[in-house]
């Protein structure tokens, strides 16, 4: 640990009773994810909703637009989970193992990232199926509803030197417990070392996450782009950020550049006095007086 350390549309399931119904081994493990060149000061983690194209989808691009803006000056890089994100729901060992891969490739970045930059922020995130796959990478333990002839396809919980690395959590549409046990997938449970900084956002009337029991999505799960959540969320990851670093000194004045070679020195000392200039003309004499006239003869 470096010094400075010490100062989810999930749309239906997770189903992870369906991964262990059957010995189905899962897809080969692939690398680490390349950690970014250079060490942002912040390294953002966001797994995107059901169906969402690639990358970070809708509800984590506001959240990343929101969090780029509050955290500046600092440099911020993101990471979109690698996983299909599978609407797939019929063939549901299939999608077992999809979300199992998400798990497996966001922990696996934020393991790579807290090696390779040690002084990097860290800030994990998801919506809706996204959001649970981020809230089991937080896990303390493989939930007990993992057979353990299961467990070597489950991955392992990272340890509790990588959390220190992340600085916080944020949760859009997190499926509620109630919403998991009915589909038979093991409720999300949020590891000791990530309880404090990790923040879980519900909108009002949405039945992924507001308790209700399963079943197709609101209006509501919908909502996190124009309810200001996104916003608030980003709030919650910035203030839990290191300082941001001092700005640069300013870049010192220019020298002044050299005469050149042959050119006459200026001279020093006092300029020479200009020549008086000329006194001015005397005024012509007044003319001569007129001639009486003759006299008249």
């Amino acid at each position: 640990m470096s010094a400075r350390r010490i100062a989810r549309k999930l749309g239906l399931v997770v189903p992870f009773a369906a991964l262990v119904s059957a010995p189905v081994p899962l897809a080969a493990a692939q690398p680490p994810p390349p950690p970014p060149p250079g060490c942002p000061d912040v390294q953002v983690v966001f797994a995107r909703g059901t169906g969402e194209p690639v990358g970070v989808g809708g509800v984590g691009q506001a959240f990343v637009d929101q969090l780029r803006a509050q955290a500046a000056p600092r440099s911020v890089d993101v990471y979109a989970v690698n996983y299909p994100a599978s609407a797939d729901f019929g063939d549901r060992i299939q999608f077992a193992r999809t979300v199992v891969d998400g798990i497996r490739d966001a922990g696996r970045k934020v393991e790579s990232t807290a090696a390779a930059c040690p002084d990097t922020d860290i800030v994990l995130g998801g919506f809706s199926q996204g959001a649970a796959v981020a809230g089991y990478v937080t896990s303390a333990e493989i939930p007990e509803e993992v057979p353990a002839e299961y467990r070597e396809f489950i991955p392992e919980p990272m340890s509790d030197e990588v959390g220190d690395h992340v600085a916080a959590v944020v949760l859009f549409g997190r499926p509620s417990d109630r919403f998991l046990t009915d589909a038979g997938a093991p409720p999300i449970a949020i590891g000791p070392s990530y309880q404090d900084k990790t923040l879980s956002l519900c909108a009002e009337g949405d039945t992924i996450c507001n308790g209700a029991p399963i079943g197709l999505p609101s209006f509501a799960h919908n909502s996190y782009l124009m309810n200001g959540m996104a916003t608030e969320g980003a709030a919650y990851a910035v203030a839990r950020l290191q300082p941001a670093p001092p700005a640069p000194a300013p870049a010192p004045a220019p020298e002044p550049a050299p005469a050149p070679f042959g050119a006459p020195a200026p001279a020093l000392g006092p300029a020479p006095f200009a020549a008086p200039a000329p006194p001015a003309p005397a005024p012509a004499p007044p003319a001569p007086p007129a001639p009486a006239p003759a006299p008249a003869g």
